[in-house]
């Protein structure tokens, strides 16, 4: 399955605002969840049509409308006539392939980036398409499946003594935004100390399970990067943005999210060189060590090309050779042969080759 691009054949050609849901289906049935609040009141309901939720429109209290499950043509279309929002905020919030943007509308400001979770299991980072829509009195958020990681975001709506709670919905969107970027930075440290964790060993050992591992943590680092990155488009274009639906004092939150998506995008880019030292130090040790195996077996072909010489001399089958009858030749010539080892191998050391 590709981690990076997909898009099916009957995607191709049809009209951008057309409610069609272009990615893979991840629940079977949309979950509808509203949490509504004010600095007095908090209510958390599950809904099973969307025409319940058209009372919270034009409330004065804040509502956190979340939907799970994006693939429902019928349940976007009623979405999009309830809110009376244009087509094309909806077929954009089904294009889960999309890269994060921004966009300010006449009545709501749409806006998604991605969402990244780390399954405690098997460490796999997992990804999915955010989508956000923001008015006066709802915030529409948007995800693929069940599961998120605003649970905090929600305990905090539901302490009277936080601030989330006699703000408005620009804020809560902050809220949200901050701890996905957040949760960017939490699963790159996690990355990164695996990365760090490869140092030593990689000195001491580097096998080719080493070799392995930092080939896997490239590609999780990738992984990360492409999903990143197009992030902080999105968070600066928020930061900058004119609208009605963002007051002076939210804005000044956005524009910390800047610094907050520079800090994941800066250590992504610190640890991809991490781990491209790494590789190099693989190699240059693998390298090393492949020399220092090639000068020792030189070495003694070195030694014994000459013992392999007067060896081969002393061999030979012809009846009349000089030293033949001398009784001490033998000793002889182990004697020239174990002198002439010592002083190749002072010679080699005193020439530092060994």
């Amino acid at each position: 399955m590709a981690r990076f691009t997909k898009k099916k054949k009957d995607e191709i050609g049809r009209a951008p605002d057309e409610l069609f849901f272009r990615g893979e289906k991840k629940v079977d049935s949309v979950r509808l969840r509203i949490i509504d609040f004010g600095s007095e009141h908090c209510e958390e309901i599950n809904i099973s049509k969307t025409k319940e939720s058209i009372k919270y429109r034009d409330s004065d209290s804040v509502t956190w409308f979340n939907i799970d499950g994006l693939h429902n043509e019928e349940v976007m279309r009623n979405i999009a006539a309830a809110f009376e929002l244009d087509n094309l905020v909806l077929a954009d919030v089904m294009d889960t392939q999309a890269r994060p943007k921004v966009h300010d509308y006449d009545n709501c400001v749409a806006s998604s980036i991605k969402m990244l979770r780390q399954d405690e299991t098997t460490n796999k980072i997992k990804v999915e398409n955010l989508s956000l829509i923001l008015t006066k009195s709802v915030l529409l958020s948007f995800q693929e499946c069940d599961g998120d990681v605003f649970d905090p975001i929600r305990e905090r709506v539901k302490n009277e003594k936080r601030r989330i709670r006699k703000s408005g919905t620009d804020y809560l969107m902050y809220a949200l935004l901050d701890i996905v970027i957040d949760n960017y930075i939490y699963i790159i440290s996690n990355l990164g100390d695996k990365i760090e964790s490869l140092e030593e060993e990689l000195l001491d050992n580097p096998s080719k399970d080493i070799l392995e591992q930092i080939n896997t943590l490239k590609k999780e680092l990738n992984f990360l990067r492409k999903n990143i990155n197009p992030a902080k488009e999105m968070i600066l274009s928020l930061s900058k943005l004119d609208s009605d639906f963002i007051n002076d004092q939210s804005l000044v939150h956005f524009k910390e999210l800047v610094g907050n998506i520079n800090q994941a995008i800066e250590s992504s880019d610190s640890y991809r060189e991490i781990l491209s030292d790494q590789l190099n130090i693989y190699h240059t040790t693998i390298s090393s060590k492949l020399n220092d195996v090639m000068k020792l077996l030189t070495v003694f072909s070195v030694i014994f090309i000459p013992l392999t010489f007067i060896a081969g001399i002393y061999g030979t089958n012809f009846e009349f050779v000089p030293e033949l009858k001398y009784k001490y030749s033998y000793f002889i010539m182990w004697g020239v042969m174990i002198v002439l080892a010592i002083a190749m191998l002072y010679y080699f050391r005193k020439r530092k080759w060994l």
